[in-house]
């Protein structure tokens, strides 16, 4: 009977999770028009457990709670926002770590579960950072520490952690208004004591009589108004906002707002190809209504360079030029402290600086003549040149317009030489250039024409450095006797010129051949150094070709004047060496 009943009680809880029964092609209809009505607005909205109404316009697959959580619940959004029970509690915007704490009683008797060491309950013995006794106070019984202030541990959200005034107490505060206000009180009793002291000796009544007309009196007022408010005055400079200063001897605010009319640079024309406003300098050097076709003159703004030469902005550096060369020259003028005199030395200097120009060129004129040349025609009319209209086909390059040059190398192109119809380096073969005409692979050779390629495709034919080789290696070796013969006499040779040296020349005679050698290589590396230096002054691409200078091994003497003339960085007389 119990294993019945715990069936059915489980068959119960399959069937309370089973999918709701599908409804009928009525109810769908009347369910669908319902929802159409809601949208519209002519039916009340549907409302969840909680009491709110639920959008009409929020699809069902949000608003209906899943049938495996609880089939027997009504449409609701509660299960779509935020759950009270995840979500993180950070702490009050009042809470804060505690300061300057008052210590509490200290404890005489040691208690159960305190540090063994000084008897604090707040840590144990492994935590301690006092000395360690000899004897603690578990067995002491005395000089138990008091316990340590634990601080409360704050949670704070992201604009808790940023905020400046987070733990600040507005008590403090007061304490200065507090002091301000005891300052204030010193003051006015200071006035008090003042004016009785005024009153004794008699000077306020002397006043009071001189006063007559009704203008004193309210002078006095101004005057006694003023005495009040001294004190204010004296911060009111150090009041000023953006956009108003406020005046302490007027007792006025002086407004400084710019004219609302004025247009902002980068606001004349938003066409981002137009001129280019820098917003770290605030300048906008172009014209704004350039691409507008607008008169620069008409426009109200045409930009920093048109405002800057315009006017008489260029007569006036022109002056100031002007008065500094005339003040090198020694004519004592300035533009700020004598502008008429500088004005007229301009005028007349002008003026005769004109006139020395048509002298000039009627004296010029008059020597050597020429005069009809000054008057030709124009050169368009000269070379039969003008801007004419050109138009190609459609498989030309150009269509309307003038067709551009063909950019040319500066180098001579299509130059043939030595009876060659085609030019050096068309032809290549084993890593030599050569003429593609005749086959030929040497620079500058007479043209061979077919003939040149018949004996060069020839597989006897062979270069003359090779013929050369060949013919040395067809010679008939040598015996080991005629070997040991040409050795001999070579070494005999040797032995004679070695005596003959020694009989002849001494140690002076070679040392001066060896200066001799070395002041020619000291002269050609001069040479050098200077075409170097013509080079490096040349630009790149007017520097002249050298595939066919000739390059050997230096020798001592060669070596020992590049040394020589080297210039090292180190060296400190290194910027001496050119005087």
């Amino acid at each position: 009977m119990p294993q019945t009943s715990e069936n059915e009680s489980g068959q119960e809880g399959v069937m309370g999770l089973e999918e709701p029964k599908k409804m009928t092609r009525e109810d769908w209809r009347k369910k669908k028009e319902l929802e159409e009505q809601r949208k519209l607005g002519n039916a009340p909205a549907e409302v969840d457990e909680e009491g709110k109404d639920i959008n009409p316009h929020i699809p069902q697959y949000i608003s209906s709670v899943p049938w495996y959580i609880d089939p027997s619940k009504r449409p609701t959004l509660k299960h779509q926002r935020p759950q009270e029970e995840k979500q993180k509690s950070f702490s009050a915007i009042g809470e804060w770590y505690k300061r300057g704490v008052p210590e509490g009683s200290v404890s005489t008797k040691y208690r159960k579960g305190a540090c063994e060491n000084c008897g604090a309950m707040t840590h144990k013995s492994k935590g301690c950072l006092e000395r360690p006794r000899k004897v603690g106070a578990k067995f002491s019984g005395t000089g138990i520490a008091p316990d340590e202030h634990s601080q409360v541990q704050l949670s704070l959200d992201y604009d808790g952690k940023r905020d400046r005034w987070n733990g600040y107490d507005p008590d403090d505060h007061m304490r200065i208004v507090e002091e301000y206000a005891k300052v204030d009180l010193a003051k006015r009793t200071l006035k008090a004591q003042k004016l009785q002291e005024e009153l004794a000796s008699g000077k306020l009544m002397d006043q009071a009589n001189s006063r007559k007309h009704l203008g004193d009196n309210e002078h006095g007022s101004q005057e006694r108004d003023h005495s009040e408010d001294e004190d204010e005055d004296k911060y009111a400079d150090d009041i000023d906002m953006p956009g108003q200063n406020f005046d302490s001897k007027r007792r006025i605010t002086v407004r400084n707002l710019r004219i609302r009319e004025d247009i902002a640079k980068y606001l004349r024309n938003l066409d981002p190809n137009s001129a280019y406003y820098d917003p770290k300098t605030r300048a906008m050097r172009e014209n704004p209504y350039s691409n507008t076709g607008k008169n620069p003159e008409e426009v109200g703004y045409a930009g920093d360079n048109f405002v800057r030469y315009s006017g008489d902005t260029i007569t006036m550096a022109q002056t100031q030029l002007f008065a500094w060369e005339a003040y090198e020259k020694g004519s004592e003028v300035h533009l700020q402290a004598d502008p008429t005199k500088l004005e007229l030395l301009h005028r007349s200097f002008k003026v005769k600086k004109e006139d020395f120009k048509e002298k000039q060129k009627e004296s010029i004129l008059d020597k050597y003549g020429g005069e009809e040349h000054l008057h030709a025609p124009p050169r368009e009319l000269l070379l039969a040149q003008t801007e004419e209209y050109v138009e190609y086909s459609r498989h030309g390059a150009v269509l309307k317009g003038q067709e551009k040059a063909v950019a040319r190398s500066k180098y001579e192109e299509d130059v043939l030489m030595n009876n060659h119809t085609s030019i050096w380096g068309s032809y290549w073969k084993d890593g030599i250039w050569g003429y593609k005409c005749c086959h030929s692979l040497v620079k500058q050779s007479y043209c061979t024409g077919e003939a040149g390629k018949k004996t060069a495709s020839n597989s006897s034919c062979l270069l003359f450095e090779d013929g050369l080789m060949a013919k040395q290696e067809e010679e008939e070796p040598k015996t080991l006797l005629e070997m040991h013969q040409e050795k001999m006499k070579e070494k005999k040779k040797k032995n004679k010129k070695h005596k003959k040296k020694n009989s002849d020349s001494s140690d002076e005679e070679i040392e001066a051949k060896k200066k001799e050698k070395l002041k020619k290589a000291l002269s050609a590396e001069d040479q050098r150094l200077k075409q170097v230096a013509q080079l490096m002054e040349m630009d790149e691409r007017k520097r002249p070709y050298n595939s066919l200078k000739e390059v050997r091994e230096p020798t001592e003497e060669e070596m020992e004047a590049f040394r020589m003339k080297r210039s090292r960085p180190d060296d400190p007389m290194a910027s001496f060496l050119g005087q």
